[in-house]
């Protein structure tokens, strides 16, 4: 291989399907604890070491960061908001790490669209770890709205 020629790195090596249903999952509980502002469910795939990105430039350091910053949000500014997220890719580096992206729209309490077009995006690196997948880092990018 020509060292300038950059590597593919896919696991092909097992049928991922339990492990994209799980991780589809995790964004899905995501989604309901926004909607139902339930900081711990929101917070419990976090590893205690996790890095989160939020969708301002703040850095969160660690299970116990997000889970308390999870609170204030949900507690405060974020109390009334709605989201619905839509899973947009799940790829496995190895077969123990995975990548996903999501998108996220605002919703109306009953669940109808108030964005046509996503507000955030985010990326998520999740690890298998003893038979799980949890969340080692997420970062969220809101996407300006179109001119």
């Amino acid at each position: 291989m020509n060292s300038t020629e950059p590597p593919a790195i896919e696991d092909r090596s097992i049928d991922h399907a339990a492990d994209v249903a799980a991780i589809h999952a995790i964004i899905a509980d995501t989604q309901t604890a926004m909607n139902t502002n339930d900081a711990e469910l929101l917070a419990a795939p976090f590893t205690a070491n996790a890095s989160v990105g939020n969708a301002v430039g703040g850095v969160l350091h660690g299970h116990d960061a997000v889970l308390e910053a999870t609170r204030r949000g949900l507690s405060g500014f974020l109390r009334e908001e709605h989201v619905r997220y839509d899973v947009t890719e799940v790829s496995f580096l190895r077969p123990d790490v995975a990548i996903a992206r999501k998108q996220a729209r605002a919703t109306a309490a009953d669940g109808t669209l108030i964005d046509t077009e996503p507000a955030m995006v985010a990326l998520y690196v999740l690890v298998k770890e003893g038979g799980t997948w949890w969340t080692a880092a997420r970062q969220n990018t809101l996407v300006p709205p179109a001119q």
